[in-house]
């Protein structure tokens, strides 16, 4: 079988969530099958700039194809776009614009899919929102695959994309809850689909005591790791987390790892230590008593699997519907949704050690049940295997002509986010709920009585 795993940007040291992902599928199922990448030349998600040469090379033993980006993303021309598709009525012309805008623009890459598509027995499009995977698909729909890793964000109400989830021949998604999105934004249920997630290459003897003696950092602390980002929730965690301090509510350190974006507020207890290798980085997450996520858009996170996977509990963001879901799915975790919540959920960890110890272990089980490599990769193999001698993708309409596509009669993309269901989806136990030390500790955390 021979695989193309088509992705924005790709490379050893880009370590973006969805980038991330499609290196550590392509590495793995390059064990089973014949795996190239198809990408681009960029390396930096913000302006998408040709840094890398175009043509072939190798990273780690995976064959890559890189294609040159048409032009740099031009940041206040997308936030117009932007603007103007989510909160305003528009036309499918907008959308398209926004896509192009976004970028990473890359005709040839779409060329190249078109005319080698038959090389393939599967392409698999990492990302939905981005040209690539737009364009990409429609080039090649009887052997595209989408892993959409798609957030509950603004960008899922665009009418472009349910054609998209309508006609490839099969998704991989990477939660319960992306998936009831998507079925409710589109209504692919005929498609082909199945949860699996993303694993990762966890050291099965982190040292936590290495850290501390190399970084100077003693006593308990929480740790946070990732891009330091508005985006992914860190104001409100410095905002939180100050609180904290200020009411001398417990003994915890913030250590932060990632590269930032935004200030970092000016105290001791918080620590900066920007971007460390992957061994400094699990080391860290083994000393730490908890893995914080403050992020409010996720697909998966691929960080609180790790915690869980070292055995250590999580504190999420509550109104992340896919974290509320992972720490009900695991027994795992806490969750929060206001700063009361956030400072009880810290006291309540620690001042119940053992609490957070039996978390941790929930949360390894859960780990090695649903995230180890052979689970991971046995669920994309049998997909692929069940597809090989299946009919075609359903054919997708063609776009309107010139007037149909100006007409603007597609909804504000926020007014289609909205009527969308939410909540989190609580599978995974025998019984379908939470587990007993959980819940009995977010009721506390929360300051209600357990049910």
């Amino acid at each position: 079988m021979k695989l193309a795993v088509v992705v924005q940007r790709y490379g050893q040291g880009i370590n973006g969530g969805a980038e991330l992902h499609a290196r550590y599928i392509a590495e793995h199922l390059a064990r089973h099958a014949d795996v190239e990448v198809v990408t681009t030349c960029a390396t930096d998600y913000v302006t998408w700039r040709n840094e890398l040469d175009a043509g072939s090379d190798t990273v780690n033993g995976v064959r890559v194809r890189r294609f040159r980006v048409r032009r740099e993303r031009d940041p206040r021309l997308f936030a117009r776009r932007s603007d103007h598709v989510f909160e305003r009525r528009h036309s499918l012309a907008d959308e398209l614009k926004w896509l192009d805008a976004e970028g990473p623009a890359s005709p040839a890459l779409v060329a190249y899919l078109a005319r080698h598509q038959a090389e393939y027995d599967f392409c698999l499009f990492f990302s939905y929102r981005y040209y690539q995977s737009y364009h990409g698909a429609r080039a090649t729909l009887g052997r595209a695959v989408l892993v959409p890793t798609a957030e509950r964000d603004e960008t899922i109400g665009l009418s472009v994309f349910p054609p998209l989830f309508r006609s490839v021949r099969a998704v991989m998604y990477n939660s319960p809850e992306e998936r009831a999105m998507i079925h409710a934004v589109s209504g692919n249920h005929h498609v082909p689909g199945v949860v699996v997630g993303i694993g990762s290459d966890v050291p099965g003897s982190a040292q936590p005591s290495r850290f501390r003696q190399k970084f100077d950092i003693r006593g308990p602390f929480a740790v946070y790791v990732g891009r330091v980002d508005r985006n992914k929730g860190c104001n409100e965690l410095f905002e939180f987390f100050d609180g904290y301090l200020r009411e001398n509510a417990g003994r915890l350190t913030l250590v932060l790892i990632g590269q930032s974006l935004l200030p970092i507020p000016e105290h001791p207890r918080i620590r900066h230590l920007g971007f460390l290798s992957d061994p400094d980085k699990f080391d860290a997450m083994a000393a730490a008593d908890l893995l914080i996520v403050p992020s409010f858009y996720e697909s998966l996170s691929m960080v609180a699997l790790e915690a869980w996977a070292l055995g250590k509990p999580v504190l999420a963001n509550g109104k992340c519907d896919v974290l509320k879901g992972q720490c009900l799915r695991s027994n795992g975790g806490l969750f929060y949704e206001n700063y009361v919540e956030f400072v009880e959920a810290l006291r309540t960890l620690e001042q119940n050690r053992w609490l957070g110890g039996t978390l941790g272990r929930n949360g390894r089980q859960f780990f090695r049940d649903h995230y180890d490599w052979p689970v991971i990769e046995r669920k994309y193999l049998d997909v692929l295997t069940r597809l090989s001698p299946g009919t075609p993708a359903s054919p997708t309409a063609p776009e309107p002509g010139w007037f149909a596509r100006r007409r603007e009669d597609r909804p504000a993309a926020q007014e289609v986010l909205a009527r969308l269901p939410a909540g989190p989806v609580v599978t995974g136990r025998s019984d379908g709920t939470q587990g007993p030390d959980a819940a009995a500790a977010q009721a506390q955390a929360q300051g209600r009585r357990p049910a």
